[in-house]
């Protein structure tokens, strides 16, 4: 009998689809993802189902969206949430009960109290815990003091927190494969979320002066949500110009690029191992970070392509055909896991709400893959605001029920800088996209539209 594929997935926090060398957007140096993509499937249009950490992650251990379980925000801060309950559904089980080993390294923020174990994980590492150990005893007298906004790392590269957990996977990833039978490593990068704190030579990697504006730069938010304008007075930025975000831009430039560095130590060991064949790679992120873009500061409130649309690459030799670029909408968290399980020959349980994404990886589109993304938001941090986003090529409308809506025509304006909700000759595609969204959020059990109280809304316009 053959055995059963190998599964690495590397999941980084708050990077952005268009700082990916791949993306041909900006000029961001990542070519260990690259390589990802060059040698299996790039997505371009891959969509989280919720910009914020916590439920976005939780989502991907059970494939569902978040709102259908109580992941509404990042619990912790403020006002009490819920989380996805260990007893929940995990496809990380399902690969441990049908005899893989697994084991899990970084950033967690799934369950306040219950770790990775609890969720089908034989091994984890608390990176947070035993990297904030390593570092006070390897660099006592350091203090980062730059705030928000970031500052260089002085540490040596390989103290850097990035490059420190690269090194704790590739031993776990030599451990796994060494032993008999097949193995699933989850390794989860705390970068680029902000404060970004490149190392040397990552941190003057990119001269400030030579890094473009964002297209959405300069946006100034008239006819758009309150919101998005008290968003810049939250984080003081209200005033900030290009002179003074370049640099923040520069270090999170810097800090992809050495999150992509640690990348590729452990695609190299699992060449090393002779393991590179045989197994299934993903790379992908929970969410995306404004870091400038319309102004604005991390994520709150909004839901541009910033924060929403992600990396997300897939290499399997044999199987993802190599070079290509895939345009179908995907989402990352709720189609990965019908995906591996696919993969792996595994039973697909049909509470899940994404789909197999098997035959894209082979090069092909089903007449019926869907055609628009979905996203929603809670607020949080600053208080609560229910964001719902749908987003085709063309267009995106998001419904923010207690303030105006918003719609982007995104062919004459891909930075989604005007809100044509008002526009003139809006009205029929403003309809068709309310009633798409409001059938997507009904099919997965989203509480916003449970009763009849804001379907007025959506079917008959009821909005001033």
């Amino acid at each position: 009998m053959t055995r059963r594929p190998n599964v690495l997935v590397i999941m980084s926090d708050q990077h952005r689809y268009d700082c990916t060398g791949a993306s041909g957007r900006y000029p961001v140096r990542t070519p260990n993802i690259d390589r990802l993509a060059e040698e299996g499937v790039w997505f371009a249009n891959a969509y989280t189902p919720i910009p914020v950490c916590g439920p976005a992650r939780q989502s991907f251990v059970c494939g569902r969206r978040p709102e259908s379980f109580g992941a509404l925000w990042n619990a912790g801060l403020g006002l009490p949430v819920g989380s996805l309950a260990p007893d929940a559904y995990s496809w990380a089980r399902d690969l441990q009960q049908a005899g893989y080993a697994t084991a899990y390294i970084g950033k967690w923020d799934v369950h306040p109290d219950a770790d990775p174990t609890a969720f089908g994980y034989g091994r984890y590492v608390d990176a947070e815990r035993e990297y904030a150990a390593y570092r006070r005893l390897r660099h006592p007298d350091i203090r980062l003091e730059g705030g928000w906004r970031g500052e260089t790392d002085p540490v040596p590269l390989a103290d850097s927190r990035t490059h420190w957990l690269a090194d704790r996977a590739r031993r776990m990833l030599r451990e796994l494969s060494e032993a008999d039978g097949p193995w699933h490593l989850r390794v989860n990068f705390a970068e680029p979320h902000l404060p970004c704190r490149p190392s040397e030579p990552f941190a003057s990697q990119y001269n400030p002066a030579d890094v473009p504006p964002w297209g959405s730069f300069g946006d100034t938010l008239s006819g758009k949500p309150y919101i998005q304008r008290q968003q810049l007075v939250n984080w003081g930025v209200q005033h900030a110009g290009w002179d003074e975000w370049a640099p923040v831009v520069a270090r999170y430039y810097g800090i992809v690029s050495q999150m992509d560095d640690a990348v590729g130590l452990l695609l190299d060991a699992l060449k090393e191992q002779g393991e590179e064949d045989n197994t299934v790679v993903v790379y992908t992120s929970d969410h995306g970070d404004m870091c400038g873009g319309h102004g604005m500061m991390d994520k709150h409130y909004v839901l541009y392509d910033d924060v929403v649309r992600v990396p997300l690459a897939i290499r399997w030799p044999g199987v993802a055909k190599p070079g290509t670029v895939c345009g179908a909408f995907v989402y990352n968290h709720l189609d990965l896991p019908p995906t591996l399980l696919d993969l792996l020959g595994l039973p697909l349980p049909p509470h899940l709400h994404g789909r197999s994404m098997r035959p894209l990886l082979e090069g092909e589109v089903p007449d019926d893959w869907r055609s628009f993304a979905v996203s929603t938001s809670n607020g949080q941090q600053f208080g609560l605001f229910a964001q719902r986003m749908i987003r085709t090529a063309d267009w995106k409308y998001i419904w923010n029920p207690t303030d105006t809506d918003e719609l982007y025509d995104l062919q004459n304006d891909p930075h989604e800088r005007e809100n044509r909700i008002a526009g003139p000759g809006c009205g029929k595609i403003l309809s068709a996209l309310r009633r798409e969204l409001l059938g997507e959020l009904r099919r997965t059990g989203d509480g916003l539209v449970a009763g009849h109280w804001l379907e007025g809304q959506l079917l008959r316009g009821e909005k001033l």
